[in-house]
């Protein structure tokens, strides 16, 4: 069903499809592998992760299976990542996949250097504080150069200074578009501080959209996917998410205030049972409106 929600994606002149990533912590299919099948059955769109987590994976492994799929999609992979959020179920997945919870920040860090290295060197070497490589070169790199694109989640200024460093974009999840416009202009004082350049950065958000004129319904089917999928109250989830339940209108109005406010890419995930349905609605609907 993913492979057709894609195909049908591309069909109604969407510019990319996202996986979600998780081993453990919440069922469902591996991204990478999806995005393989994916882009055997595309030929345009660009194939992202929503997001994946690099310190469950050896970074060089990682790389060539990232390398391996840039290639097979001809170009098309943009890579969101993050450090995992702070919960039990993706503590218990770090344990059971042998990788320190508490180090994961560390580990994240070295496996994104080791791989943008390994993208565009060479030869690698790198006496790290987790990883150890010595003259170490991919059989084969990605199309793209000097590597696949990473976007990376996070909102506070350790995150934002990371992403200064190692990341090509900002992909947030945040609760209004003035959130966002905060957090961008609290990217660009970093940035100011640290003479990095905060206009390289592609900036994408992250949103969950149930769309129906049946707004009542709307509101109860977004509430059920977002309780269901993180197990919290929903009201704890909307505090801090970007999340939209309504008319077509009403979303479309949402969007486009993420777009006004800077966002040059819109991830958009639905929350509700009718997948295929409201992927209708949002190209006939929303995106016309925005």
């Amino acid at each position: 069903k993913a492979i057709e929600l894609a195909v049908a994606a591309e069909s109604l002149g969407f510019g990319s499809v996202w996986a979600g990533d998780s081993i453990l912590a919440r069922p469902r299919l591996e991204a990478l592998t999806t995005l393989a099948a994916i882009a055997a059955r595309t030929q345009r769109v660009r194939l992202g992760t929503a997001v994946l987590l690099p310190a469950l994976r050896n970074p060089v492994i990682l790389a060539n299976e990232v390398a391996n799929l840039d290639l097979l999609s001809q170009g098309r992979v943009v890579l969101g990542v993050g450090i995992g959020s702070r919960s039990e179920p993706v503590q218990r997945e770090f344990d059971s996949c042998g990788v320190s919870f508490a180090h994961r920040v560390s580990i994240y860090e070295e496996g994104l250097t080791i791989m943008r290295r390994l993208w565009s060197e060479p030869e690698v070497t790198f006496p790290g504080r987790h990883f150890q490589l010595k003259d170490v070169s991919l059989g084969l790199r990605p199309v793209q150069e000097p590597g696949i694109p990473l976007w990376m989640a996070g909102t506070v200024d350790a995150a934002h200074r990371r992403m200064l460093r190692l990341g090509d974009g900002w992909f947030p999840n945040p609760p209004t578009a003035q959130a966002f416009t905060e957090g961008w202009d609290r990217i660009k004082q970093l940035a100011a501080e640290t003479g990095e350049d905060a206009g390289r950065l592609h900036r994408c958000v992250y949103t969950t959209l149930n769309i129906n004129e049946d707004a009542a319904l709307a509101e109860k089917e977004l509430r059920a996917f977002i309780e269901g999928y993180y197990g919290a109250p929903f009201e704890t989830a909307s505090r801090t998410q970007s999340v939209c339940a309504g008319t077509a209108e009403k979303c479309a109005s949402w969007v486009r205030s993420f777009v006004d406010a800077g966002a040059e890419t819109v991830v958009i995930r639905f929350g509700g049972p009718d997948q295929a349905g409201q992927l209708q609605k949002c190209s006939q609907e929303v995106l016309p409106n925005i």
